[in-house]
């Protein structure tokens, strides 16, 4: 992007909107596994602008009274203002894993939620975007649901000023043609532009896959895949997809020479779990957390965090923009979701002392605990997390 203020940009960075009352005005099963949800006002008014690539803030009514957050990619042409669309992958619980139970709130969606319910939703909100001065060519990279906010950015490119002149690849990975979604709607968007070029890959295609010949490659995106798909050139590339397409896709194009700030990413987790260049955050922790007595006296004068009552303190880190970023570079593994304030995961007690909030959470946690992803320490914290190393326990304290 150039130093020019983006308009698209500038609007995706203002702070989320309350909750409004929106309607389900439709429902339609997308894949196997994924449902779309078309929203309206409850009330008949507009709906606000969105940009491209961002996400709203649902809060589900469940039985029993609880009021459940979750955040959905808006995944429909941000041209039309009349309704918003979400589009919700049913997560089951893992095989073999009866520690883990299925999303609650995808369940929730899929089993319960019909044509003409009504819930709050939030938003819209998220900086993965794409922005109104783009003028490279663009590369869509998306494994499984990631494709969700991927598909209003195609409409979006099909609608700016110089979208017959731009090159746009859209490269879609997921499990086989079941669980293939949008592929009518991608397919024909692509088929009104003879610059949108698109590239299906099925890892495990069925036998009526192969019939229909509904996909263009087999396994895994290559680098031999990405060079014959993409000429040399500078792209503007949005990757969105699971945890181990990202870092698979992320080397793979940093390896074929794409800069780093030209690939833009919808990815919940800290940015080094994708650099493969970066420096291990664990080799960082891993003599914090057997910190010694004479340790903690050189860090007198330093903010000291403690993530449990038991647990060795770490000196924080200035450069960490929140809390939870300091408890992943020191090997806490906290739940957490939007990493911005919105859905309320990486909710955790708090034992002593006090934090201030780098972005004003939308839903504000019960007194006595902090929202970790958007909170910095105000002097000396001690926190509880539930799950703690067992090399950070039963230290001197």
């Amino acid at each position: 992007m150039n130093d020019v203020v983006d308009p698209a940009v500038a609007l995706a960075s203002r702070a989320p909107a309350g909750f409004r009352r929106l309607r389900v005005n439709a429902r339609r099963r997308e894949s196997a596994s994924i449902v779309s949800f078309e929203l309206v006002c409850a009330d008949g008014a507009a709906l606000p602008p969105f940009v491209a690539g961002q996400f709203v803030t649902l809060r589900l009514p469940l039985p029993g009274g609880e009021k459940l957050l979750r955040t959905y990619s808006l995944s429909g042409d941000p041209a039309d203002t009349t309704r918003w669309r979400i589009s919700v992958k049913r997560e089951p619980a893992p095989t073999g894993r009866d520690d883990i139970s299925a999303g609650r709130g995808s369940s929730y969606l899929h089993d319960t939620v019909q044509a003409g319910d009504e819930f709050d939703v939030a938003g819209p909100s998220g900086a993965f975007v794409c922005g109104d001065d783009t003028a490279r060519p663009v590369v869509l990279m998306s494994g499984g649901v990631g494709l969700t906010p991927l598909v209003s950015m195609l409409h979006r490119l099909r609608a700016m000023e110089g979208a017959r002149d731009r090159h746009v690849h859209f490269i879609h990975a997921c499990e086989n043609g079941a669980v293939h979604a949008f592929g009518s709607e991608v397919a024909a968007l692509a088929a009104a532009s003879p610059n949108v070029h698109v590239h299906i890959c099925y890892r495990e295609p069925s036998a009526q896959d192969r019939l229909a010949r509904s996909f263009d490659s087999e396994g895994f995106i290559t680098r031999e895949t990405l060079q014959r798909l993409l000429p040399l050139d500078d792209y503007e590339v949005y990757l969105c997809g699971p945890p181990a397409f990202m870092q698979a896709n992320w080397r793979l194009l940093r390896s074929l020479g794409v800069a780093r700030e030209r690939i833009h990413y919808e990815f919940f987790g800290p940015a080094t779990v994708l650099e493969a260049d970066a420096e291990p955050a664990q080799e960082a922790s891993s003599d914090t957390l057997g910190r010694t007595e004479r340790d903690r006296e050189i860090d007198a004068n330093a903010t000291i965090v403690k993530f449990h009552p038991r647990a060795a303190p770490v000196v924080w880190d200035a450069r960490c923009e929140s809390l939870l970023e300091l408890a992943e570079q020191h090997g806490y593994a906290v739940p957490f979701s939007c990493r911005i304030g919105i859905c309320n995961t990486c909710v955790t007690p708090l034992a002593e002392g006090s934090v201030e909030y780098t972005t004003e959470p939308l839903d504000p946690p019960p007194a006595g605990a902090v929202l970790l992803c958007c909170a910095k320490p105000a002097g000396n914290v001690t926190l509880a997390l539930s799950e703690v190393p067992e090399s950070a326990l039963n230290v001197a304290t």
